[in-house]
C-alpha cells in the first residue's frame, strides 16, 4: 500500500506504507483482544471504531456500528431505565467539555432492547498541539455484580433493621435497671450494667452504620439538598462541636482563607471578613460528615489543637479538618474509605469504631458531586479536606427564590 496520492514515489515511501500498516495492525490486534468494549468517537461523536467486545455487550456489530452518531447505538439510561438528558450522557459532555468521565451506574439498552449495567470509563483524545480529536469508551458488563451486590445490601440492610429492634429494648432496659428510681443496685452490679450497656450503644450504632452504608451503596440514602451558605453553616458546626475538643483539652481553632480565630473568642469571630461559599448540599447529610471527621481527629489526638478550616475559588468550595494526632501510615492511606477499614495501631485498638464512618462520608461527598482524601505524616498529625462545587451568588440567590416559592406553594414543580 503506497501513499503516493498520483506522484511518484520515492525511496522510502513503501517503507513508510509499511510501517503504518503494521500500526494498524497491531492496533486492532490489541483492540480486538480487550475483554472490555471499546469504542472509538471522533469530534463530532461519530463511531470510527468498535471492537468485538462492544458488540457483544450493545448487540450491534462493529460494520454497522461505524459510522453512526454515538445516540443511536449507545443508548445510555439511568438505573431507571430513563434516557440521559444531554447534560447528564457522558459521551455528550466529554465531547463538550473534553474532560475524563468515570460513571459506574449508567445502564445501556441494547439492540435486542434489553438493559445492562455498565461501568464506563470515557478519556479525551488530544494531539500534541493539545487539538481535541475525539473520545475513547471503555465499558464493562456489571450486570451479575450489580445484582450481586444489591443482594448483599438487602441482607445487610434488612438484618440490621431486624437487630436494631432488640437491641434498643435491652439499651432501655440496662437503662432502668441503672435508675436509682426504679431499682437498687449495688455498686458492683452497677458496674457491671453500664458496661453492658455501653457495648449495647456500640452494637446499636454498627448496625446503623450497616443500614446507613447499605442505603448509600444502593441509592436509598435520603437527601434533600438546598442551597447552603458553607461560611456560616460551618461556623455554626464549630461551635457545637468545640465542646468534645475542650472536654479532652485540645484548643480549637477555626481558618478561613489564610486568616484564622479562636472559636472561643466570639469577638475574633466577628472580625474576620469572607466571601460567600454557596453549595447545593443536604444540610443534615454535610452535618453528619463533619461531625464525624471531627469526631476522630478528637478521638485520634492526645494532644495539641484541631483546626476547622474553609477556602475555595471560583469553582470549588474546600473545608478541611486537620488534629495534631499521630497520623496515618502511607501504606494505610489508599484503603481508608473502604468499608471496614481501620488503621491498625496502638490508638486504634483502644479507640471503638465500626469501620464504616469514613466510608459513608464518602458517600455522602460524592452524593454531592464533591471528593473527599486525606494528607497525612506519621507523628505530625493529619488533615482530611473536602471539596464541593461552588454555586456563584447570583445562580444561589436564583435557586433560594424558588425554594421559598416552592415552600409557599407545594404543587410548584422543582429542578433542585
Amino acid at each position: 500500500m503506497a501513499f503516493g496520492w498520483g506522484k511518484r514515489s520515492k525511496p522510502g515511501d513503501n517503507a513508510l506504507a509499511s510501517s503504518l500498516e503494521n500500526e494498524k495492525n497491531k492496533s486492532e490486534i490489541i483492540l480486538n483482544a480487550i475483554a472490555d468494549g471499546a469504542v472509538l468517537v471522533d469530534s463530532r461523536g461519530v463511531i470510527q471504531a468498535f471492537n468485538p467486545a462492544a458488540s457483544k455487550i450493545t448487540g450491534w456489530p462493529a460494520s454497522e456500528a461505524i459510522g453512526l452518531d454515538h445516540h443511536s447505538v449507545l443508548t445510555l439510561t439511568n438505573e431507571k431505565g430513563e434516557p440521559y438528558a444531554d447534560v447528564d450522557n457522558p459521551l455528550t459532555q466529554i465531547l463538550k467539555d473534553h474532560k475524563e468521565i468515570k460513571n459506574n451506574t449508567a445502564m445501556i439498552k441494547t439492540r435486542s432492547n434489553t438493559s445492562a449495567a455498565l461501568s464506563l470509563i470515557l478519556s479525551p483524545l488530544v494531539t500534541k498541539d493539545n487539538i481535541f480529536i475525539g473520545a475513547v469508551g471503555v465499558f464493562r458488563d456489571v450486570t451479575a455484580e450489580r445484582g450481586e451486590e444489591k443482594q448483599r445490601a438487602d441482607f445487610i440492610s434488612t438484618a440490621s433493621h431486624e437487630m436494631r429492634t432488640p437491641v434498643a429494648a435491652i439499651e432501655g432496659y440496662l437503662a432502668l435497671a441503672m435508675n436509682d428510681k426504679v431499682s437498687h443496685i449495688d455498686s458492683k452490679a452497677r458496674e457491671y450494667l453500664e458496661k453492658a450497656h455501653i457495648s449495647t450503644q456500640h452494637l446499636g450504632q454498627l448496625f446503623q452504620d450497616l443500614l446507613t452504608a447499605a442505603k448509600s451503596e444502593d441509592g436509598r440514602l435520603t437527601s434533600h439538598p438546598v442551597v447552603v451558605e458553607v461560611g456560616g453553616f460551618i461556623e455554626e458546626l464549630a461551635s457545637d462541636m468545640r465542646f468534645a475538643a475542650e472536654k479532652k483539652g485540645l484548643q480549637m481553632e477555626y481558618v478561613i482563607g489564610s486568616q484564622s480565630s479562636n472559636i472561643l473568642d466570639a469577638k475574633a469571630e466577628q472580625r474576620v471578613l469572607r466571601p460567600f461559599y454557596y453549595v447545593l448540599v443536604d444540610p443534615d447529610r454535610i452535618r453528619e460528615v463533619m461531625t464525624n471527621l471531627f469526631d476522630n481527629a478528637v478521638k485520634y489526638t492526645e494532644a495539641g489543637k484541631i483546626t476547622l478550616g474553609l477556602t475555595g475559588d471560583d469553582n470549588v468550595v474546600q473545608i478541611f479538618v486537620r488534629d495534631s494526632g499521630e497520623g496515618i501510615p502511607a501504606e494505610d492511606i489508599p484503603h481508608l474509605f473502604q468499608k471496614f477499614y481501620r488503621v491498625d495501631s496502638s490508638i486504634t485498638r483502644t479507640v471503638g469504631g465500626t469501620g464504616l464512618g469514613l466510608f459513608i462520608c464518602r458517600k455522602i461527598v460524592e452524593l454531592y458531586q464533591g471528593r473527599i482524601w486525606v494528607e497525612s505524616t506519621p507523628g505530625q498529625g493529619s488533615t482530611f479536606y473536602i471539596n464541593l462545587p461552588r454555586i456563584s451568588s447570583e445562580a444561589a440567590m436564583q435557586m433560594k427564590s424558588k425554594e421559598s416559592n416552592q415552600i409557599v406553594n407545594p404543587s410548584l414543580p422543582t429542578t433542585l
